[in-house]
């Protein structure tokens, strides 16, 4: 990737000590960025991540907390514009569960609406606060798929990730005057540890992999989307969800 395409910029990635968090931190060093490594209780990973990052001879820093916390998020940007600008958010940080709705209870939507859609509206919010006195910047939140498609036993993560995609419309058009780009990705099943044997059912599995590619993506490819997005290439977008999908979802 040429270093010069996000030469000079500052982003932070939150979510990002695994999958399509450390894949997009490690594109964002190749495209020349300065990266801060957003993670919850994974220490060790984000420092090793930060130390590839710096083999790469890009720079990185680990700041821990906590995207479904208040109190946490204005910590973690307080920190982080204290040492200089931002000029670029991922909002990647999220949480899955599989749990039929009837038996959702109100502490499992509540935990996963505020990771997944309440903590993108808290950093995109102290981004912006941000960004706007700056003359811009850049944001993309990472969706899902299912955002679009719904899913039986996902009915808190189909929710909050629907939201995260008219969040993000919502903030593109109040925003575009004012030099602040905010799109979002929709990947589909992408080979991560969130989406493995593991950690999902053998049935959901199968109906995920019956899509046209006939294969997980992986965290690379999602990557290079949301770098994208991050750009000057994507100059003319805002408000777009790209589905890095496989062909799971053909919406418009």
């Amino acid at each position: 990737m040429d270093r010069q395409l996000l030469k000079g910029k500052v982003a932070l990635v939150t979510g990002a000590a695994t999958g399509i968090g450390r894949a997009t931190a490690l594109a964002l060093t190749d495209a020349g960025a300065h990266v801060w490594v957003n993670h919850l209780a994974q220490a060790e990973l984000a420092r090793q991540l930060c130390q590839t990052v710096e083999a790469m001879g890009g720079r990185a820093q680990c700041i821990e907390a906590d995207v479904g916390s208040p109190a946490a998020v204005a910590a973690m940007f307080e920190q982080i514009v204290a040492e200089g600008p931002l000029d670029l958010l991922v909002n990647n940080a999220g949480i899955i569960l599989e749990k039929p709705f009837l038996d959702t209870t109100e502490q499992d939507w509540a935990q996963v609406l505020d990771v997944d859609l309440h903590g993108v509206y808290r950093c995109a919010q102290h981004a912006i606060k941000h960004m706007q006195p700056r003359g811009g910047g850049a944001i993309v939140n990472v969706a899902s798929d299912l955002g679009f498609l719904g899913r039986s036993d996902y009915s808190a993560y189909c929710t909050a990730k629907a939201g995260v995609i008219g969040l993000t419309r919502s903030l593109a058009r109040e925003f575009a005057a004012r030099g602040i780009r905010v799109n979002a990705v929709a990947p589909g099943p992408i080979a991560t540890a969130m989406v493995s044997p593991e950690n999902m059912s053998a049935e959901w599995m199968a109906k995920e992999l019956d899509i046209p590619m006939a294969r997980l993506g992986t965290p690379e490819e999602v990557a290079a989307a949301i770098v994208f997005l991050l750009s000057p290439q994507a100059s003319y977008f805002t408000g777009q969800i790209l589905g890095p999908n496989g062909g799971s979802w053909m919406g418009a």
